[in-house]
């Protein structure tokens, strides 16, 4: 009888596969606020955050309350935000998309009002409103895909902090193995047909030697590949190989 796959060790959902809670300093979302009203916050402090890509900034509201968002490009030690629908349009305040210019880069923006941010939060990214109807807002998500929000959503004026991140390269395996283990990824990630097939369905050869179709109800230790896929083999409109 053949051991357990990784794939299989992986759902068990031990703590081996899960990103340690000391590296997150804190969840980065909006605090729950009156949507009518127009609050005056203060950055406190730009964190390192290990468990993500991402400084955050501590803002202090001046009720006095403390929350943590991913900081924008240009966000410094001191610098005083507005939050609510008449702030100002500059970079760091936090308005409803409705409230924004068509055009404007926008980041951490709400998919539902209250939700406290869920597009455009990585190093880099920012989103852009490109037109309004009603109470609906289209924003063009960094994909490139374009979205419609309510008009209530939250968004923060300003690209993220940390771009070019990618831009460096890591040089050993070594710089890989920190990267991924403060994000508790799966590294480095060992491909099925290297293995022997004690160890995985594909492996014992250089190539598979079957589909690598299964389907959705296949038992566990044998669900790896292309899992229910909805189309197989090459599309209508690919060139043969050689033409």
């Amino acid at each position: 009888m053949g051991k357990r796959i990784i794939v299989q060790r992986r759902g068990r959902g031990s703590p081996t596969w899960r990103t340690p809670d000391h590296l997150h300093i804190a969840p980065a979302r909006y605090p729950p606020l009156d949507p009518d009203k127009t609050y005056k916050a203060i950055v406190r402090d730009l964190i390192h955050d290990p468990g993500r890509w991402v400084p955050l900034a501590e803002v202090e509201l001046e009720t006095g309350q403390v929350f943590y968002i991913p900081a924008v490009e240009g966000l410094y030690i001191g610098q005083v935000i507005s939050i609510g629908p008449n702030a100002e349009i500059a970079n760091g305040n936090i308005l409803p998309v409705g409230a924004i210019p068509e055009g404007t880069q926008i980041s951490n923006i709400e998919k539902n009002p209250g939700d406290g941010g869920r597009y455009a939060r990585s190093s880099g990214t920012y989103g852009i409103i490109l037109g309004k109807s009603g109470d609906k807002v289209k924003i063009q998500l960094p994909s490139g895909k374009v979205v419609e929000v309510s008009s209530k959503a939250r968004a923060t004026i300003g690209v993220i902090a940390g771009g070019g991140r990618l831009e460096k390269p890591l040089l050993k395996a070594g710089a890989a193995f920190y990267k991924y283990k403060a994000k508790s990824t799966w590294w480095p990630r060992v491909r099925g047909v290297a293995m022997n097939p004690v160890a995985h369905p594909h492996g014992g050869g250089r190539h598979v030697g079957r589909p690598t179709t299964v389907a959705r109800n296949t038992p566990p230790g044998r669900k790896v590949g292309h899992i229910a896929a909805r189309k197989t083999g090459r599309g209508k409109g690919s060139r043969k190989a050689g033409a």
